[in-house]
């Protein structure tokens, strides 16, 4: 992944004296440390990513050349159907919408589809990163659920820190819907595009509800 996310990798990779091809993420595209790392989460870095794999994989094996191109070919159209589906059908219905997050992971998803994610950046950041939220952003927050400046509420339940606890519960309180994303594989035997549809369904279906009033 790269981008300070599994920094253990290139101290592995230093001790292998094999040379492997190296696909690094963030080296792709463009993100140096300190960005944010969750790439899969942004639909135009997984096709960047897909077309790298393929050209890794022709060069290591030129003879099976047009095999990749067929499977990542069926892979897109196919196995991503419903995700691009998903995606298009949510931007085509709620563009513009202003949304609540409780951290980053889902900062480069919002504007994929076309949401307007107005939680503070700083807030997002503070939560994924495990550091102090400051009281101007709660009390920021705090006013954008109270007074329904945001139409759904999307937060990390693999992390679920007080504050995120606290806004969870205001935004229920105040019937504010919400839907619920994960940083990793859930359940951790499931596939990338049944993990990822699943939860853009589950996007789609609580700005069905805001819009239903």
């Amino acid at each position: 992944n790269g981008i300070d996310y599994d920094p253990w990798v290139p101290k592995l990779l230093s001790a292998d004296q094999s040379q492997p091809t190296v696909l690094d993420v963030g080296n792709l595209v463009g993100v140096a440390v300190g960005g944010n790392p969750h790439r899969w989460y942004n639909p135009q870095d997984v096709q960047l990513v897909l077309r790298k794999i393929v050209s890794d994989y022709q060069a290591l094996d030129p003879a099976d050349s047009s095999y990749f191109v067929k499977k990542s070919l069926y892979f897109n159209t196919a196995s991503l159907k419903l995700y691009h589906s998903a995606i298009a059908a949510i931007k085509s219905n709620y563009s513009g919408t202003p949304v609540g997050a409780s951290e980053s992971i889902f900062a480069m998803l919002a504007p994929a589809l076309g949401l307007d994610l107005i939680t503070p950046p700083t807030f997002l950041r503070a939560i994924s990163e495990g550091t102090d939220v400051s009281v101007a952003d709660k009390e920021t927050i705090d006013n954008q659920i109270k007074n329904h400046l945001i139409k759904i509420y999307v937060y990390n339940s693999q992390n679920v820190t007080p504050d995120v606890q606290a806004q969870l519960a205001e935004a229920k309180a105040d019937h504010i819907p919400y839907a619920t994303i994960t940083e990793t594989l859930a359940p951790a035997n499931s596939t990338y595009q049944a993990w990822q549809t699943r939860q853009l369904l589950g996007i789609e279906a609580a700005l069905a509800k805001a819009a239903k009033g």
